[in-house]
């Protein structure tokens, strides 16, 4: 009796232990999943700045003043005076030409000149004298009259032999080919020895200044035209008088010119064949370190954008057909899908017109892993926004 008690006790304590067991499972099945964590993304709050509108156009070197050496005389180049590739004064001796037959003609025309003056003091003395006795009718008024005539052709011909004086002195002095500007010296064309000819198509050697130096760039007249309505709306406050405007180089290799240059002048007329107009600065040089002929690239600043809004080009998508969006950290760490128009690329972002505004936060890291709606864990992105170059990109995006 007491062993079948004792078999129905256990069997009971199985089954109470197999129902408590199947109510842990249907109790721990039933609870509630623990929550998602918020992802994390990194925002740039943005802030409003004066940002400087500027404009990087192609062009090269001209030299301020040019002049080819040809000579004026013709003769055998006896010397040349210079050392190519030098540093030339206006008025420095470069060639000497034989000077002998030029000497020889100065020294006729000389004689010319003195003799000339012989005669007219002569005459002078025969026309006074006849002049007196023409009074007391000592001789006759014919007499009188040819002699006062043959006084002014005396006097005429003096006067043609001082001038042929004066050709035989200039060319003398041509027989020395100086430099007319100061400035760098090319190589010569000529040897001592060499004949050469007044009026020769090709020159002997060229002098060009070198400091300071002309830029020509160019500006389409549609950037022209761009700007033109962005400072007539005040989306652009002018910073400076473009006609005075300060001019940065950037040389062919990529690296900054040590000097600013001065833009000159915006030529009046528009280049039919390309659409544009050609704008000239001026650059100080005294390293010579810009030759004529070389590229540049001049950063030339149109204007200010104030109160900017510049967005990391980096938080800024494009849909297939072009426009632009951004996602957009609300207070509630929400994020929102905002469309903006952005007007030109300064460095590394955009500018933006409209769709943002100053202190709202833009997702520049992350973007992938969220969408419109989700709930986010905003932190402050570290260099996102790496130092522009400041030269803003003038194709207008929409």
């Amino acid at each position: 009796m007491s062993s079948r008690f004792t078999r129905t006790g256990l069997a009971c304590a199985l089954g109470l232990g197999l129902l408590g067991a199947m109510a842990g499972c249907s109790g721990s099945s039933s609870a509630p999943p623990p929550a998602a964590t918020a992802a994390q993304v990194s925002v740039v709050t943005l802030q409003p700045e004066n940002q400087p509108i500027t404009t990087e156009l192609s062009g090269r070197t001209r030299s301020r003043l040019s002049a080819e050496i040809r000579p004026q005389v013709g003769g055998i180049v006896q010397q040349r005076l210079f050392e190519e590739g030098a540093l030339v004064k206006a008025g420095q001796v470069l060639y000497q030409l034989d000077p002998a037959s030029y000497k020889a003609a100065h020294a006729s025309a000389q004689a010319s000149v003195a003799k000339a003056e012989a005669t007219v003091n002569a005459a002078r003395t025969a026309a006074r004298r006849n002049a007196e006795l023409a009074k007391i009718d000592a001789v006759s008024q014919q007499t009188n009259d040819d002699s006062q005539a043959t006084l002014q052709q005396a006097v005429a011909d003096l006067g043609v032999a001082r001038a042929a004086l004066d050709t035989a002195r200039i060319n003398l002095g041509f027989t020395r080919i100086t430099a007319p500007i100061a400035g760098r010296i090319e190589a010569s064309t000529v040897t001592p020895g060499a004949l050469v000819t007044a009026g020769q198509t090709t020159a002997l050697t060229t002098v060009q200044q070198l400091d300071p130096i002309y830029i020509d760039v160019t500006q389409s007249t549609t950037d022209l035209l761009r700007l033109q309505r962005e400072l007539a709306s005040g989306a652009l406050k002018s910073g400076t008088d473009k006609a005075e405007a300060a001019v940065r180089l950037v040389l062919e290799d990529g690296s900054a010119y040590a000097h600013a240059g001065r833009l000159q002048f915006a030529s009046v007329t528009v280049n039919e064949g390309t659409g544009a107009v050609t704008l000239r600065v001026l650059v100080p040089n005294p390293e010579r370190t810009l030759l004529p002929g070389m590229y540049v690239r001049a950063v030339l600043e149109e204007g200010v954008a104030e109160q900017a809004l510049l967005v990391p080009q980096q938080g800024v998508t494009r849909t297939a057909s072009g426009d632009a969006s951004a996602l957009v950290v609300t207070p509630d760490n929400k994020v929102e899908q905002r469309a903006l128009k952005v007007s030109r690329a300064i460095g590394s972002r955009w500018q933006v017109t409209e769709g943002l505004k100053a202190g709202e936060r833009v997702i520049v890291e992350g973007s992938l892993k969220v969408k419109a709606g989700d709930t986010v864990q905003p932190v402050a992105a570290t260099d996102t926004a790496p130092a522009a170059t400041n030269v803003a990109t003038n194709a207008t995006t929409r």
